[in-house]
């Protein structure tokens, strides 16, 4: 069974509070922002590959902060090696969910490796994340939610999607403005904060 991507989203993000999240490139910063756009959610642009990386860094930096990447497939298909690095890194509070709709939904619905049997949560568990598995149902879905907000990570689950065609729901599209708003919220300080201070 596929489930709505939308959907999905909505119910991870429900009564989110202070959870950090980054999304990766393309439909699933479209996912986070039609579910409520915020100050503390990181839409990624343009940085295929990069979403776990980034999550990681937040998970390390803000060690008391929970910590939720959502990307697709095809996007952690280009970033597998961040899953190695999790797994050697162990951050107790984050959390990575890929929603794979088996396709790249930024260049033409093309199928991606997920479509020919690969399993990402069979690459998490090699990669030594403890908490893995694939969900194809809703009940899957809200178990997870309370794994991200009250479990002990690394945790990595992918969700099986639909291939659908979405209305897109854009966050704002200025880099610096998406870096001000999420150092703000997140730090309590000025946009000119030093990066060093993350």
């Amino acid at each position: 069974m596929k489930l709505h991507r939308r959907q999905v989203a909505a119910s991870l993000l429900k009564d989110r509070g202070n959870l950090l999240v980054v999304a990766g490139l393309g439909s699933t910063s479209w996912d986070i922002t039609a579910a409520g756009d915020s100050p503390l959610s990181f839409p990624t642009w343009g940085a295929m590959g990069q979403a776990a990386m980034m999550g990681l860094g937040l998970a390390l930096a803000q060690p008391k902060r929970r910590v939720l990447v959502i990307t697709g497939d095809g996007e952690m298909l280009m970033g597998l090696g961040s899953l190695a690095t999790i797994g050697v890194q162990q951050p107790k509070n984050l959390a990575v969910v890929v929603f794979d709709n088996e396709r790249y939904g930024e260049t033409g619905m093309q199928q991606t490796h997920t479509a020919f049997g690969v399993d990402l949560a069979g690459v998490a568990k090699a990669c030594r994340i403890p908490q893995c598995e694939t969900i194809t149902t809703a009940k899957g879905v809200s178990a997870l939610r309370t794994k991200i907000h009250k479990g002990a990570g690394p945790v990595f689950a992918a969700i099986k999607v639909l291939d659908e065609k979405l209305p897109l729901v854009l966050p704002p599209h200025d880099g610096v403005l998406l870096r001000a708003r999420f150092r703000r919220a997140l730090l309590g300080k000025s946009a000119d904060v030093l990066p060093e201070e993350l």
